[in-house]
């Protein structure tokens, strides 16, 4: 298509996409046209903007919306105030005010110039008085377009459409300029590659290199928040590769480039890095839909695919004759997840079921070779919890052999225990394993009062649940009194 055809439809998409925005996003029309009648400019910007170019404009994209403005903070306020339903201050001194309008909820920034001292990291906030210097000093280029309102005129200053349409990610100012200023940009790079599928410049990867280090001036909070968002996207490896190839994964999740093995002579095991990458996509293609099991993007089950074999370096053996061995490397993997993931500041619930599956996921290797007894299968399916469809999918997507024949026999062997898990879950309630007597039978059973005892004679009629399955109360409470009767708590009473 000749170039000025390529403008022409350049311009119409640009066109149509700033119609659909507008035609969204009717109350911050309305907002727009408050703040013109007092003799300011209000634009949109940001994510909004960007997203209806791509043509990715939805319900969030429009429900909850930056604005960028000439007016001061105070008069936003007043604006706003008479706008909404509610008007709040985001904070003041970063010139930012926020409101709400039935589902819509806005947040309006008067236009700034911000400097950085690069050592604190505190910005001096000053306040601008033009829309483009104000776009000048955002992260990326794509997002550094605007559309002001009500007219609905498009603000591009920085080339962002062009970089769009191109699929690549620049910087309005030079990188290191822009990262210096603000580190996590870096990670946000790594973030867009996996969510909007845009290359990163070379020049941009290479400040990135180049400055990685400067990430440990960010908080582990906002550190996580994109890692988070970069693991959620359409293509977390991209998004994984870049962080580890610019040397930023060395600071924020050194656990994945330590996942870099130099392969032995022989070939004798896997990349650990190209294969944890693998058990991620696998994994992702195994996520569900809104009514699943596990709806997709699932951050559970991306993290514990990310992480399940991060205990592989430490316990790495070169055995006689050239075997390699990772014996119990998802115990101590277990172990570094959960270090990581509090050093990331996860919540607690997260991070404790990240590692379990972690933990958990070599559990089917010890059977996949024979039959399930109905002891191993009850304690397959209580060990996992509410985590077993996590499980399934994550264990399955661990078998990344070239070999058909090996693959097969894999997931037939697994096809295998879920219809066990099945039929034992009809028969006996799986879920809801319980001893045959609980606490307070035992204590009547026992003469005791409540008390360790009673937590170990519970944990040895489960563990005979677990083995036998149901006893039955009559039969449950004789075995207890024969545990009883080698107590040495038994000859004290």
């Amino acid at each position: 298509m000749p170039a000025p055809a390529v403008a022409a439809a350049v311009d119409a998409a640009r066109d149509e996409a700033v119609a659909a925005l507008l035609a969204f996003a009717p109350d911050a029309v309305e907002l727009g046209r408050r703040f013109a009648e007092a003799g300011h400019t209000l634009a949109l910007v940001g994510g909004p903007v960007r997203d209806a170019l791509l043509g990715r404009l939805g319900a969030a994209a429009t429900t909850d919306l930056d604005l960028t403005t000439s007016a001061r903070p105070e008069e936003s306020a007043r604006l706003v105030g008479r706008w909404g339903e509610a008007a709040w201050d985001v904070g003041a001194a970063f010139g930012t005010v926020g409101g709400r309008r039935g589902d819509v909820v806005v947040e309006v920034t008067t236009y700034r110039t911000d400097l950085y001292d690069r050592v604190s990291r505190k910005p001096a906030v000053e306040f601008g008085d033009s829309l483009d210097a104000d776009l000048v000093r955002r992260d990326f280029t794509v997002n550094a377009m605007a559309v002001t309102l009500p007219d609905g005129a498009f603000v591009d200053p920085c080339g962002g459409l062009r970089d769009l349409a191109h699929h690549v990610l620049h910087t309005p100012r030079a990188p290191e300029e822009s990262f210096a200023d603000d580190p996590l940009r870096m990670m946000r790079a790594a973030r867009f590659s996996s969510t909007l599928g845009l290359r990163v410049a070379p020049a941009v990867v290479e400040a990135m290199t180049a400055m990685a280090d400067r990430i440990t001036m960010v908080s582990a909070e906002r550190v996580r928040v994109e890692l988070e968002k970069l693991l959620l996207g359409a293509d977390p490896r991209a998004g994984l590769e870049l962080l580890v190839g610019t040397g930023l994964a060395a600071h924020v999740l050194p656990e994945l480039p330590a996942l870099q093995l130099e392969v032995d002579e022989h070939h004798r095991h896997k990349d650990v890095y190209e294969h944890t990458l693998t058990v991620l996509e696998q994994a992702m293609a195994l996520e569900d839909g809104p009514d699943g099991d596990v709806p997709g993007p699932d951050l559970v089950l991306r993290l514990a695919a990310l992480l399940h074999d991060v205990g592989k370096p430490a316990t790495r053996r070169f055995e006689p004759g050239g075997g390699v061995s990772f014996h119990h490397h998802e115990v101590v993997g277990a172990k570094m997840t959960t270090k990581r993931m509090r050093a990331l500041r996860f919540d607690t619930a997260t991070t404790k079921q990240v590692a379990r599956l972690v933990e958990l996921h070599l559990r089917f290797h010890g059977f996949s070779g024979g039959e399930w007894t109905d002891s191993a299968v009850r304690r397959y399916v209580t060990d996992a919890g509410p985590l077993l469809p996590r499980l399934h999918r994550l264990t399955r997507s661990d078998s990344t052999t070239r070999n058909q024949r090996k693959a097969a026999r894999l997931s037939a062997s697994y096809d295998a225990l879920e219809r066990r898990i099945e039929e034992l879950t009809a028969a006996e309630e799986l879920a809801a394993v319980r001893p045959d007597l609980d606490g307070e039978q035992i204590m009547a059973a026992l003469g005791v009062p409540p008390g360790r005892v009673v937590g170990r004679a519970y944990r040895h009629l489960l563990e005979l649940r677990l083995d036998r399955g149901p006893l039955g109360e009559d039969a449950a409470r004789a075995e207890l009194l024969a545990w009883w009767a080698e107590q040495p708590e038994a000859s004290e009473g």
